[in-house]
């Protein structure tokens, strides 16, 4: 019988950038944040035992790890989608066309950083390199590198990366039994 490898895919808690829909800086959690993921960690998670703790190396993702009572490595890959020139910018100050081809077009790089292309590439990478490694991860990361990571877990096509909502400081379970699987419930 083949072990069951686990991946806990923690999302950031809230942030002041995500309550204005501002595209993130390296910002901290906001007080509700840091309460809800306290709630979290007292009722609904405990990391799987001997599980390596991986960070994103953002401020709120370590806030969040911290909040969590766990301890990780950071890990570069894990950094949230570079919104380039967008950063600090509240979304309803963008001009509409390029709003728009950022949230329909999965190789839009108009903004100078990243596509969502090259974060589920950077996503498949991480996947492929935790399943070889054969050890339980805990992973505190972004909404964008959860979403990224589901659509290679689901083979879903990029363009299908906005129409997953993952709310702060949530908890995303991965299988992997040489093939990966999404745990619900």
């Amino acid at each position: 019988m083949q072990t069951v490898l686990r991946v806990d895919l923690v999302g950031h808690g809230l942030t002041e950038a995500v309550r204005k829909a501002r595209f993130p800086v390296d910002e901290p959690l906001d007080e509700s944040g840091r309460a809800a993921v306290r709630r979290v960690a007292v009722r609904q998670y405990t990391p799987p035992a001997d599980a390596q703790v991986r960070t994103a190396p953002e401020r709120r993702a370590r806030e969040t790890a911290e909040a969590l009572g766990v301890v990780g490595e950071v890990d570069a890959r894990l950094r949230d989608l570079d919104a380039g020139s967008w950063r600090g910018t509240e979304m309803s100050s963008l001009a509409q066309d390029q709003l728009f081809a950022w949230l329909t077009d999965p190789e839009f790089r108009g903004h100078g950083g990243e596509s969502v292309i090259d974060l589920v590439d950077r996503a498949r990478f991480w996947l492929a390199e935790i399943a070889s490694a054969r050890r339980d991860t805990v992973a505190v990361t972004h909404p964008a590198v959860i979403r990224a990571a589901l659509l290679v877990v689901l083979d879903a096509p990029p363009k299908s990366f906005w129409r997953m909502d993952i709310p702060p400081g949530s908890v995303t379970r991965l299988h992997f039994r040489g093939t990966w699987t999404l745990r619900l419930g």
